[in-house]
Protein backbone atom coordinates (compact mmCIF):
# COMPACT_ATOMS: atom_id res chain seq x y z
CA UNK A 1 0.00 0.00 0.00
CA UNK A 2 1.61 3.33 -1.09
CA UNK A 3 2.12 5.84 1.71
CA UNK A 4 3.33 8.87 -0.24
CA UNK A 5 1.19 11.12 -2.42
CA UNK A 6 1.67 10.90 -6.19
CA UNK A 7 3.47 13.93 -7.61
CA UNK A 8 0.39 15.57 -9.14
CA UNK A 9 -1.57 15.13 -5.90
CA UNK A 10 1.31 16.51 -3.84
CA UNK A 11 1.35 19.52 -6.16
CA UNK A 12 -2.40 20.00 -5.62
CA UNK A 13 -1.91 19.90 -1.84
CA UNK A 14 0.72 22.64 -2.16
CA UNK A 15 -1.70 24.73 -4.23
CA UNK A 16 -4.45 24.34 -1.61
CA UNK A 17 -2.05 25.26 1.19
CA UNK A 18 -0.91 28.34 -0.74
CA UNK A 19 -4.53 29.35 -1.33
CA UNK A 20 -5.33 28.98 2.38
CA UNK A 21 -2.32 31.13 3.31
CA UNK A 22 -3.37 33.82 0.80
CA UNK A 23 -6.96 33.98 2.08
CA UNK A 24 -5.76 34.03 5.71
CA UNK A 25 -3.62 37.10 4.93
CA UNK A 26 -6.66 38.76 3.36
CA UNK A 27 -9.16 37.73 6.06
CA UNK A 28 -7.51 38.92 9.28
CA UNK A 29 -7.90 36.70 12.35
CA UNK A 30 -10.16 34.24 10.51
CA UNK A 31 -7.83 31.21 10.40
CA UNK A 32 -10.36 28.88 12.03
CA UNK A 33 -13.09 29.91 9.58
CA UNK A 34 -10.81 29.70 6.53
CA UNK A 35 -9.70 26.17 7.45
CA UNK A 36 -13.33 25.06 7.67
CA UNK A 37 -14.16 26.56 4.29
CA UNK A 38 -11.26 24.79 2.62
CA UNK A 39 -12.06 21.52 4.38
CA UNK A 40 -15.56 21.87 2.94
CA UNK A 41 -14.06 22.44 -0.52
CA UNK A 42 -11.86 19.36 -0.14
CA UNK A 43 -14.78 17.16 0.93
CA UNK A 44 -17.33 18.75 -1.43
CA UNK A 45 -19.51 19.98 1.40
CA UNK A 46 -21.19 23.30 2.24
CA UNK A 47 -20.46 26.11 4.71
CA UNK A 48 -22.72 28.35 6.79
CA UNK A 49 -21.33 31.68 8.01
CA UNK A 50 -23.31 33.44 10.72
CA UNK A 51 -22.37 37.03 11.60
CA UNK A 52 -23.81 40.48 12.00
CA UNK A 53 -23.96 42.89 9.07
CA UNK A 54 -20.67 44.34 7.84
CA UNK A 55 -18.33 41.64 9.13
CA UNK A 56 -17.29 40.59 5.62
CA UNK A 57 -19.07 37.29 5.02
CA UNK A 58 -19.58 37.84 1.30
CA UNK A 59 -16.06 39.21 0.85
CA UNK A 60 -14.61 36.10 2.49
CA UNK A 61 -16.66 33.78 0.27
CA UNK A 62 -15.74 35.69 -2.89
CA UNK A 63 -12.07 35.72 -1.91
CA UNK A 64 -12.11 31.93 -1.51
CA UNK A 65 -13.84 31.43 -4.87
CA UNK A 66 -11.34 33.79 -6.52
CA UNK A 67 -8.54 31.33 -5.70
CA UNK A 68 -9.81 28.86 -8.33
CA UNK A 69 -9.79 28.99 -12.10
CA UNK A 70 -12.40 27.31 -14.26
CA UNK A 71 -15.36 27.21 -11.86
CA UNK A 72 -18.72 28.87 -12.46
CA UNK A 73 -20.06 30.93 -9.53
CA UNK A 74 -23.69 31.61 -8.64
CA UNK A 75 -24.61 34.54 -6.37
CA UNK A 76 -28.02 35.33 -4.89
CA UNK A 77 -29.50 37.46 -2.11
CA UNK A 78 -32.31 35.42 -0.55
CA UNK A 79 -35.70 36.94 0.20
CA UNK A 80 -39.12 35.71 1.31
CA UNK A 81 -40.73 36.53 -2.05
CA UNK A 82 -38.40 34.33 -4.08
CA UNK A 83 -39.51 31.08 -5.66
CA UNK A 84 -37.33 28.08 -6.58
CA UNK A 85 -36.81 29.43 -10.11
CA UNK A 86 -34.46 32.04 -8.58
CA UNK A 87 -32.05 29.16 -7.95
CA UNK A 88 -32.96 26.70 -10.68
CA UNK A 89 -33.58 29.08 -13.59
CA UNK A 90 -36.72 30.57 -15.12
CA UNK A 91 -39.61 28.32 -16.06
CA UNK A 92 -40.01 27.41 -19.72
CA UNK A 93 -43.36 29.07 -20.55
CA UNK A 94 -44.12 26.77 -23.47
CA UNK A 95 -43.64 23.71 -21.28
CA UNK A 96 -45.70 25.35 -18.53
CA UNK A 97 -48.61 25.73 -20.94
CA UNK A 98 -48.51 21.96 -21.33
CA UNK A 99 -48.64 21.57 -17.56
CA UNK A 100 -44.96 20.63 -17.25
CA UNK A 101 -42.53 22.32 -14.84
CA UNK A 102 -39.24 22.68 -16.72
CA UNK A 103 -36.51 25.14 -15.76
CA UNK A 104 -33.99 26.76 -18.07
CA UNK A 105 -30.98 26.02 -15.87
CA UNK A 106 -28.37 28.00 -17.81
CA UNK A 107 -26.52 30.31 -15.41
CA UNK A 108 -28.40 28.90 -12.39
CA UNK A 109 -27.11 27.26 -9.22
CA UNK A 110 -27.68 23.89 -10.91
CA UNK A 111 -24.99 24.57 -13.52
CA UNK A 112 -22.51 26.28 -11.16
CA UNK A 113 -19.63 24.67 -9.26
CA UNK A 114 -19.66 27.32 -6.51
CA UNK A 115 -22.58 29.14 -4.98
CA UNK A 116 -23.02 31.98 -2.50
CA UNK A 117 -26.44 32.46 -0.88
CA UNK A 118 -26.62 35.62 1.21
CA UNK A 119 -29.15 35.77 4.08
CA UNK A 120 -30.26 32.22 3.38
CA UNK A 121 -32.87 32.16 6.16
CA UNK A 122 -34.71 35.06 4.57
CA UNK A 123 -35.82 32.52 1.95
CA UNK A 124 -39.24 30.94 2.51
CA UNK A 125 -39.55 27.32 3.61
CA UNK A 126 -40.97 26.22 0.25
CA UNK A 127 -37.86 27.43 -1.56
CA UNK A 128 -35.52 26.03 1.07
CA UNK A 129 -37.20 22.64 0.83
CA UNK A 130 -36.72 22.68 -2.94
CA UNK A 131 -32.98 23.28 -2.39
CA UNK A 132 -32.43 20.24 -0.15
CA UNK A 133 -32.01 17.62 -2.86
CA UNK A 134 -29.87 19.96 -4.92
CA UNK A 135 -27.50 20.60 -2.01
CA UNK A 136 -27.17 17.04 -0.79
CA UNK A 137 -27.74 14.70 -3.73
CA UNK A 138 -26.47 17.22 -6.32
CA UNK A 139 -29.65 16.71 -8.27
CA UNK A 140 -32.47 19.00 -9.30
CA UNK A 141 -35.86 17.33 -9.23
CA UNK A 142 -38.76 19.62 -10.20
CA UNK A 143 -41.93 18.14 -11.61
CA UNK A 144 -40.96 15.93 -14.56
CA UNK A 145 -37.49 17.50 -14.79
CA UNK A 146 -34.60 15.68 -13.17
CA UNK A 147 -30.97 16.50 -13.86
CA UNK A 148 -27.58 16.32 -12.18
CA UNK A 149 -26.29 19.50 -10.56
CA UNK A 150 -22.70 20.66 -11.00
CA UNK A 151 -22.56 22.03 -7.44
CA UNK A 152 -19.27 21.45 -5.65
CA UNK A 153 -19.60 23.76 -2.62
CA UNK A 154 -22.12 26.38 -1.52
CA UNK A 155 -21.29 29.03 1.07
CA UNK A 156 -24.35 30.53 2.74
CA UNK A 157 -24.38 33.58 5.00
CA UNK A 158 -26.90 34.72 7.58
CA UNK A 159 -27.39 37.29 10.31
CA UNK A 160 -29.59 34.88 12.28
CA UNK A 161 -30.74 31.27 12.41
CA UNK A 162 -34.44 30.55 11.94
CA UNK A 163 -35.42 27.16 13.37
CA UNK A 164 -38.20 25.15 11.71
CA UNK A 165 -38.45 21.54 10.55
CA UNK A 166 -37.31 22.64 7.11
CA UNK A 167 -34.43 24.84 8.25
CA UNK A 168 -33.19 22.06 10.55
CA UNK A 169 -32.83 19.88 7.46
CA UNK A 170 -31.09 22.75 5.63
CA UNK A 171 -28.66 23.20 8.52
CA UNK A 172 -27.77 19.51 8.33
CA UNK A 173 -26.69 20.03 4.70
CA UNK A 174 -24.20 22.68 5.85
CA UNK A 175 -21.70 20.47 7.67
CA UNK A 176 -19.20 23.28 8.27
CA UNK A 177 -20.36 26.22 10.35
CA UNK A 178 -18.83 29.40 11.74
CA UNK A 179 -20.01 32.23 13.96
CA UNK A 180 -17.98 35.34 13.15
CA UNK A 181 -17.84 38.09 15.74
CA UNK A 182 -16.52 41.58 14.91
CA UNK A 183 -12.93 42.09 16.04
CA UNK A 184 -12.55 44.63 18.83
CA UNK A 185 -8.90 44.05 19.67
CA UNK A 186 -6.89 47.11 18.50
CA UNK A 187 -4.19 45.04 16.77
CA UNK A 188 -6.67 43.15 14.59
CA UNK A 189 -8.68 46.32 13.93
CA UNK A 190 -5.46 47.93 12.69
CA UNK A 191 -4.66 44.95 10.44
CA UNK A 192 -8.19 45.00 9.00
CA UNK A 193 -7.83 48.73 8.28
CA UNK A 194 -4.57 48.01 6.47
CA UNK A 195 -6.28 45.45 4.24
CA UNK A 196 -9.14 47.86 3.53
CA UNK A 197 -6.78 50.63 2.49
CA UNK A 198 -4.88 48.20 0.26
CA UNK A 199 -7.88 46.60 -1.45
CA UNK A 200 -10.75 49.04 -0.74
CA UNK A 201 -12.97 46.18 0.41
CA UNK A 202 -12.56 44.29 -2.86
CA UNK A 203 -11.33 40.78 -3.56
CA UNK A 204 -7.52 40.59 -3.72
CA UNK A 205 -6.23 39.10 -6.96
CA UNK A 206 -3.90 36.14 -6.30
CA UNK A 207 -0.72 35.80 -8.35
CA UNK A 208 -1.72 32.28 -9.36
CA UNK A 209 -5.03 30.47 -9.24
CA UNK A 210 -5.55 26.78 -8.63
CA UNK A 211 -7.30 24.98 -11.50
CA UNK A 212 -10.71 23.79 -10.39
CA UNK A 213 -9.91 20.45 -12.03
CA UNK A 214 -7.05 20.00 -9.51
CA UNK A 215 -9.43 20.70 -6.62
CA UNK A 216 -11.89 18.21 -8.06
CA UNK A 217 -9.19 15.53 -8.35
CA UNK A 218 -8.01 15.93 -4.77
CA UNK A 219 -11.64 15.98 -3.64
CA UNK A 220 -12.31 12.69 -5.46
CA UNK A 221 -9.32 11.10 -3.71
CA UNK A 222 -10.51 12.31 -0.31
CA UNK A 223 -14.07 11.09 -0.89
CA UNK A 224 -12.91 7.67 -2.09
CA UNK A 225 -13.95 8.17 -5.72
CA UNK A 226 -10.52 8.09 -7.34
CA UNK A 227 -9.71 4.90 -9.32
CA UNK A 228 -5.96 5.14 -8.65
CA UNK A 229 -5.25 6.67 -5.24
CA UNK A 230 -6.83 5.45 -1.99
CA UNK A 231 -6.57 6.99 1.47
CA UNK A 232 -6.55 4.17 4.01
CA UNK A 233 -8.59 4.57 7.20
CA UNK A 234 -7.82 1.85 9.78
CA UNK A 235 -11.15 0.35 10.91
CA UNK A 236 -10.31 0.82 14.60
CA UNK A 237 -10.06 4.58 14.02
CA UNK A 238 -13.42 4.61 12.25
CA UNK A 239 -14.96 2.84 15.23
CA UNK A 240 -13.13 5.12 17.68
CA UNK A 241 -14.21 8.25 15.80
CA UNK A 242 -17.85 7.21 16.18
CA UNK A 243 -17.29 6.70 19.91
CA UNK A 244 -15.90 10.22 20.21
CA UNK A 245 -18.82 11.62 18.21
CA UNK A 246 -21.30 9.91 20.52
CA UNK A 247 -19.46 11.07 23.64
CA UNK A 248 -19.20 14.64 22.34
CA UNK A 249 -22.90 14.68 21.46
CA UNK A 250 -23.85 13.54 24.98
CA UNK A 251 -21.53 16.01 26.72
CA UNK A 252 -22.65 18.98 24.65
CA UNK A 253 -26.33 18.07 25.03
CA UNK A 254 -25.89 17.89 28.82
CA UNK A 255 -24.06 21.22 28.93
CA UNK A 256 -26.78 22.97 26.93
CA UNK A 257 -29.57 21.48 29.01
CA UNK A 258 -27.95 22.90 32.12
CA UNK A 259 -27.91 26.36 30.56
CA UNK A 260 -31.38 26.44 29.05
CA UNK A 261 -34.49 24.29 28.87
CA UNK A 262 -37.05 23.85 26.15
CA UNK A 263 -34.66 24.16 23.18
CA UNK A 264 -33.97 21.39 20.67
CA UNK A 265 -31.46 18.74 21.68
CA UNK A 266 -28.04 18.85 20.05
CA UNK A 267 -28.00 16.09 17.45
CA UNK A 268 -25.37 14.62 15.12
CA UNK A 269 -27.22 13.05 12.21
CA UNK A 270 -26.21 9.71 10.64
CA UNK A 271 -25.41 11.72 7.47
CA UNK A 272 -22.91 13.86 9.37
CA UNK A 273 -21.49 10.81 11.13
CA UNK A 274 -20.89 9.01 7.84
CA UNK A 275 -19.19 12.06 6.31
CA UNK A 276 -16.72 12.26 9.17
CA UNK A 277 -14.66 9.75 7.17
CA UNK A 278 -14.13 12.33 4.43
CA UNK A 279 -13.00 14.94 6.94
CA UNK A 280 -10.39 12.57 8.40
CA UNK A 281 -9.11 11.70 4.94
CA UNK A 282 -8.90 15.39 4.07
CA UNK A 283 -6.71 16.08 7.11
CA UNK A 284 -4.44 13.15 6.22
CA UNK A 285 -4.03 14.25 2.59
CA UNK A 286 -3.36 17.87 3.56
CA UNK A 287 -0.58 16.52 5.76
CA UNK A 288 0.70 14.61 2.70
CA UNK A 289 -0.29 11.16 3.97
CA UNK A 290 -2.36 8.35 2.48
CA UNK A 291 -3.17 6.79 5.85
CA UNK A 292 -5.36 8.28 8.58
CA UNK A 293 -3.84 8.43 12.07
CA UNK A 294 -5.41 8.81 15.50
CA UNK A 295 -4.47 12.50 15.49
CA UNK A 296 -6.63 13.01 12.41
CA UNK A 297 -9.64 11.90 14.46
CA UNK A 298 -9.01 14.83 16.81
CA UNK A 299 -9.31 17.23 13.84
CA UNK A 300 -12.93 16.21 13.29
CA UNK A 301 -13.80 19.28 15.31
CA UNK A 302 -13.28 21.20 12.05
CA UNK A 303 -16.55 19.65 10.92
CA UNK A 304 -18.38 19.05 14.18
CA UNK A 305 -17.60 22.25 16.11
CA UNK A 306 -18.74 25.70 15.07
CA UNK A 307 -15.86 28.10 14.52
CA UNK A 308 -16.14 30.90 17.04
CA UNK A 309 -18.06 28.86 19.66
CA UNK A 310 -15.47 28.07 22.33
CA UNK A 311 -17.75 25.79 24.36
CA UNK A 312 -18.04 23.29 21.50
CA UNK A 313 -14.26 23.12 21.00
CA UNK A 314 -13.59 22.65 24.71
CA UNK A 315 -16.14 19.85 24.99
CA UNK A 316 -14.81 18.15 21.86
CA UNK A 317 -11.25 18.22 23.22
CA UNK A 318 -12.47 16.78 26.51
CA UNK A 319 -14.39 13.99 24.76
CA UNK A 320 -11.49 13.07 22.49
CA UNK A 321 -8.73 13.26 25.13
CA UNK A 322 -10.61 11.19 27.71
CA UNK A 323 -11.41 8.38 25.27
CA UNK A 324 -8.00 8.41 23.63
CA UNK A 325 -6.20 8.20 26.98
CA UNK A 326 -8.45 5.36 28.10
CA UNK A 327 -8.01 3.33 24.91
CA UNK A 328 -4.27 3.94 24.64
CA UNK A 329 -3.59 3.08 28.28
CA UNK A 330 -5.60 -0.16 28.14
CA UNK A 331 -4.32 -1.22 24.70
CA UNK A 332 -7.93 -1.38 23.58
CA UNK A 333 -7.02 -0.31 20.02
CA UNK A 334 -5.43 -3.75 19.50
CA UNK A 335 -8.66 -5.44 20.52
CA UNK A 336 -10.67 -3.17 18.26
CA UNK A 337 -8.43 -4.00 15.32
CA UNK A 338 -8.79 -7.75 15.90
CA UNK A 339 -12.56 -7.78 16.32
CA UNK A 340 -13.20 -5.45 13.39
CA UNK A 341 -11.01 -7.59 11.15
CA UNK A 342 -13.07 -10.61 12.18
CA UNK A 343 -16.19 -8.66 11.27
CA UNK A 344 -14.68 -7.99 7.85
CA UNK A 345 -13.98 -11.72 7.39
CA UNK A 346 -17.58 -12.57 8.34
CA UNK A 347 -18.89 -10.00 5.83
CA UNK A 348 -16.73 -11.51 3.07
CA UNK A 349 -17.95 -15.02 3.85
CA UNK A 350 -21.55 -13.86 3.87
CA UNK A 351 -21.10 -12.47 0.35
CA UNK A 352 -19.19 -15.56 -0.82
CA UNK A 353 -20.27 -18.63 1.23
CA UNK A 354 -17.80 -20.88 -0.66
CA UNK A 355 -15.04 -19.30 1.42
CA UNK A 356 -16.20 -21.40 4.38
CA UNK A 357 -14.42 -24.31 2.75
CA UNK A 358 -11.15 -22.63 3.76
CA UNK A 359 -9.75 -22.25 7.28
CA UNK A 360 -11.36 -18.98 8.28
CA UNK A 361 -8.18 -17.71 9.91
CA UNK A 362 -6.50 -17.63 6.50
CA UNK A 363 -9.03 -15.07 5.25
CA UNK A 364 -7.74 -12.47 7.70
CA UNK A 365 -4.58 -10.36 7.58
CA UNK A 366 -1.25 -11.84 8.63
CA UNK A 367 -1.47 -10.40 12.12
CA UNK A 368 -4.98 -11.66 12.87
CA UNK A 369 -4.36 -14.96 11.04
CA UNK A 370 -1.37 -15.69 13.27
CA UNK A 371 -3.35 -14.77 16.38
CA UNK A 372 -6.20 -17.10 15.50
CA UNK A 373 -3.94 -19.98 14.42
CA UNK A 374 -1.77 -19.80 17.52
CA UNK A 375 -4.78 -19.45 19.78
CA UNK A 376 -6.51 -22.46 18.17
CA UNK A 377 -3.44 -24.65 18.66
CA UNK A 378 -2.72 -23.64 22.26
CA UNK A 379 -6.30 -23.42 23.55
CA UNK A 380 -8.26 -25.92 21.47
CA UNK A 381 -5.50 -28.29 20.42
CA UNK A 382 -6.49 -27.72 16.79
CA UNK A 383 -3.74 -28.10 14.18
CA UNK A 384 -3.74 -26.13 10.94
CA UNK A 385 -5.77 -28.66 8.94
CA UNK A 386 -8.30 -28.91 11.75
CA UNK A 387 -8.96 -25.22 11.57
CA UNK A 388 -11.68 -25.93 9.02
CA UNK A 389 -13.99 -26.21 12.01
CA UNK A 390 -14.63 -22.53 11.57
CA UNK A 391 -17.66 -22.11 13.77
CA UNK A 392 -16.01 -23.90 16.68
CA UNK A 393 -12.90 -21.78 16.27
CA UNK A 394 -14.64 -18.43 16.08
CA UNK A 395 -17.14 -19.16 18.85
CA UNK A 396 -14.49 -20.42 21.26
CA UNK A 397 -12.16 -17.55 20.37
CA UNK A 398 -14.84 -14.96 21.14
CA UNK A 399 -15.90 -16.74 24.34
CA UNK A 400 -12.33 -16.48 25.62
CA UNK A 401 -11.94 -12.86 24.50
CA UNK A 402 -11.75 -10.46 27.49
CA UNK A 403 -12.92 -6.98 26.41
CA UNK A 404 -11.08 -4.01 27.88
CA UNK A 405 -13.92 -1.47 27.54
CA UNK A 406 -17.71 -1.45 27.58
CA UNK A 407 -17.82 -0.57 23.88
CA UNK A 408 -15.62 -3.54 22.98
CA UNK A 409 -17.79 -5.79 25.17
CA UNK A 410 -20.83 -4.72 23.12
CA UNK A 411 -18.89 -5.23 19.89
CA UNK A 412 -17.99 -8.76 21.01
CA UNK A 413 -21.67 -9.54 21.66
CA UNK A 414 -22.64 -8.25 18.21
CA UNK A 415 -19.95 -10.42 16.60
CA UNK A 416 -21.20 -13.47 18.48
CA UNK A 417 -24.66 -12.86 16.98
CA UNK A 418 -23.10 -12.47 13.53
CA UNK A 419 -21.33 -15.84 13.86
CA UNK A 420 -24.56 -17.58 14.88
CA UNK A 421 -26.35 -16.17 11.81
CA UNK A 422 -23.41 -16.98 9.52
CA UNK A 423 -23.46 -20.70 10.32
CA UNK A 424 -27.18 -21.03 10.87
CA UNK A 425 -28.87 -23.67 8.71
CA UNK A 426 -31.54 -22.18 6.46
CA UNK A 427 -34.95 -22.32 8.09
CA UNK A 428 -38.40 -21.66 6.57
CA UNK A 429 -39.91 -18.29 7.32
CA UNK A 430 -42.24 -18.22 10.25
Amino acid sequence: MPTELPEELDRAVTQVRDAIAFVERRAINRTDVVKRIFCALLTREHVLLQARTGVGKSLLANQVFAMFDGARIFHVQASKEQQPDTYFGALDLEELKKGRIVHNTEGSLVESEFGFIDEIFDANDYTLRALLTCLNERKMVRGVQSMAAAIHTVIAATNYVRVTEVTEAVLDRFLYKAVIDPDREPFFMYRISQQFVMHRGQVAKPETRMPFSALKRISNVIRGHDPVVTVHVPPEYVFFANLVLRHYEALLRRARRQKESGGPDFYISPRTQAKALDAMRAVAVMNRRLTVTIDDVSKLKLMLCTAGVREEHEIWDRAFDSLRNHYAASQAFEQLHTLLELQDVIDRVRLEPALLAQPIAELASTKVRRTLAEWAKSKLGMEHDEARHNQKLLTAYLDAFEPLTDEIRLLKARLADEIVHLFKVDEPWS
